[in-house]
């Protein structure tokens, strides 16, 4: 078995011209779902020899003319051409015509991935048809408005049409504007956002923050505990990489080639979980209270710091114990925070001079305020901060994956930028203050370590240092919480950490499936964990010999112990 040859087609040039007009081009963030993994591939364009590669992937293209009879030629001689959404010039020369179209709704994938998964939203998508009747369309999956009702899964999720001795699989939805859309949201934020029927979640508070600017349903996404908590439980954003990145080993698997690919995680960890704060009213007592807790479970945290801050004495105790100090950023009027770049400086300067703490890697807004796209992320990337955890719910009744989303990514910026990614890690939250008297009780966990757990993410919740000494219920929520993840195989780090093992990571380039890899700069080698997928998962957990396997996106894979050399 040998390494699939995978390219990835992005025709520079006509990006250009969308985004001269302002329009944005979020087909990139393909890439940033196949960096995250570091699946190895090749960026072309449309001069490249396309003929040279085992599937290509259309990211973005405009295919009319020479492009398209240069694609269906690729097609013909045996290549497999894979596509969001796209490919208009490829349908029209083809004979075929635009179906209906679904702005946003759900999609069954059971007859399509070996991993059952329950119907994904989706936000826009339009199938083909075969109006002339030339060509055999084989349709896997199905879409539908609704999760049920009379028009449930009336249309196809992907095509997969023969050409010559080659293929088509394009999926009717647009999924990589579908993920940027969950975890960033379909535009600035500018209004309030809608808030819940049952009056759980009221967004329209005159207060702009990140979750006004969600895509998800308050009735069909939401589930309830036991107790009766509502929460949003699929972490839609990430069970569509998984998709994405299945039904593309898929496609290399029957052409007898394999896409290695890293681990989300060091080796011998089998689950992540993140606790932060935000010290908020200051309180010295809440401060020590807060430490004892977490030491006696033997866990590290990251303390988000607003003005005017404890009593040096505690950050010294903070430090020596081994947790993170952060930026809680304060742009609430109320609280005499201003929403500008200048404040945001000064903030920042004010908790590296009173904490006497030289680097601050991580931040989190206080009331997640946030406004327009990127502004944010743009403040911390030119100010040092490399990793945010703004992204979370504000509401009692918007808790769980909000964004669909629990893995650190980097958000994608808006056409007035190019669509490029930010460096800045985001690791949004879940939920905060469990057992708080006016919040959601510790009935979550359980479903959110699961949701996490199902797709390899991180289990981030938010503690407030004063409601663990002021309601004692909320300290005993954040025992359970630590008992209960580590009994699970949960590894709890601090987003500094997290932020430094996933830009390491991706310093590794795969160049090979017996363990060959590129290191550019300082990785702690032995943690990488390098799998090369080896056949569709057919249950078992261990082939012949002494191989270790996992599996991972519908695939038995064995796992290799890399060989590096520095760049």
């Amino acid at each position: 078995m040998r390494m699939a040859k995978l390219g990835l087609l992005f025709d520079q040039k006509e990006a250009e011209k969308r985004w001269s007009d302002g329009e944005n081009v979020f087909e990139v963030y393909l890439f940033e779902v196949f960096d995250h993994l570091r699946i190895p591939y090749e960026k072309i364009d449309i001069k490249a020899p396309f003929h040279s590669y085992d599937v290509i992937i259309e990211v973005f293209c405009r295919d009319q003319g020479v492009i398209t009879e240069k694609l269906l030629s690729y097609i013909q001689s045996g290549g497999t051409l894979i596509s969001y959404g796209g490919l208009n010039g490829v349908k029209e020369s083809l004979g075929l015509a635009a179906g209906g179209r679904v702005e946003k709704g759900y999609a069954l994938l059971s007859d399509l991935l070996s991993k059952e998964m329950p119907p994904l939203r989706f936000l826009n998508a339009q199938t083909w048809e075969n109006t002339a009747g030339v060509f055999s369309i084989a349709s896997k999956g199905m879409l539908s408005r609704t999760k049920d009702g009379p028009e449930q899964f009336i249309q196809s999720a992907l095509q997969r049409i023969e050409y010559g001795d080659g293929k088509i699989e394009r999926w009717s939805i647009s999924i990589p504007r579908t993920i940027v859309g969950f975890q960033q949201g379909t535009g600035p934020v500018e209004k309030d956002g809608i808030p819940a029927p049952d009056g759980t979640a009221n967004l329209d508070e005159d207060l702009l923050k990140a979750d006004d600017g969600f895509e998800l349903d308050w009735v069909m996404d939401r589930s309830v505990t036991d107790t009766g908590m509502p929460y949003f439980n699929l972490p839609y954003a990430d069970l569509w990489k998984e998709a994405i990145v299945e039904h593309v080993f898929a496609c290399a698997a029957e052409k007898g080639l394999t896409l290695p690919f890293l681990d989300y995680w060091p080796d011998g960890i089998e689950h992540m979980a993140m606790i932060s704060h935000d010290s908020d009213l200051n309180v010295d007592e809440s401060a020590l209270i807060t430490l004892e807790t977490l030491k006696s479970e033997g866990v590290n945290s990251t303390w988000c710091m607003i003005a005017p801050g404890y009593s040096p004495a505690i950050y010294e105790k903070i430090k020596s114990d081994g947790h993170e100090i952060a930026l809680h950023y304060n742009a609430l009027e109320k609280d005499d925070g201003i929403w500008s770049e200048d404040e945001f400086i000064s903030q920042l300067d004010w908790v590296k001079n009173s904490t006497e703490t030289n680097e601050i890697v991580s931040n989190k807004n206080h009331y997640t305020l946030f406004k327009g796209w990127g502004e944010l992320f743009s403040w911390c990337e030119k100010h040092g901060i490399q990793a945010d955890q703004t992204r979370g719910p504000s509401k009692k009744g918007n808790i769980g994956f909000l964004f669909g989303t629990s893995h650190p990514y980097f958000p994608v910026a808006w056409a007035d930028e190019k669509n490029r990614f930010y460096d800045v890690v985001e690791i949004g939250f879940l939920t905060q203050d469990l057992n708080h008297n006016t919040l959601a009780d510790s009935s979550v966990i359980q479903p959110f370590l699961d949701g996490v757990k199902r797709v390899n993410g991180v289990a981030h919740f938010l503690f407030h240092q004063f409601h663990i000494y002021n309601q004692p219920p909320v300290r005993e929520a954040l025992i359970e919480l630590m008992k209960t993840a580590k009994s699970q195989g949960f590894t709890f780090w601090t987003s500094a950490e997290i932020n430094k093992w996933e830009r390491e990571r991706r310093k590794v380039s795969i160049k090979g499936i017996s363990g060959e890899i590129e290191i550019d700069g300082q990785v702690e080698r032995d943690g990488l964990v390098l799998l090369i997928p080896i056949e569709a998962d057919k249950g078992t957990k261990q082939l012949q010999g002494d191989t270790e396997t996992v599996t991972r996106f519908g695939f038995q894979c064995r796992k290799v112990k890399p060989v590096s050399y520095v760049l």
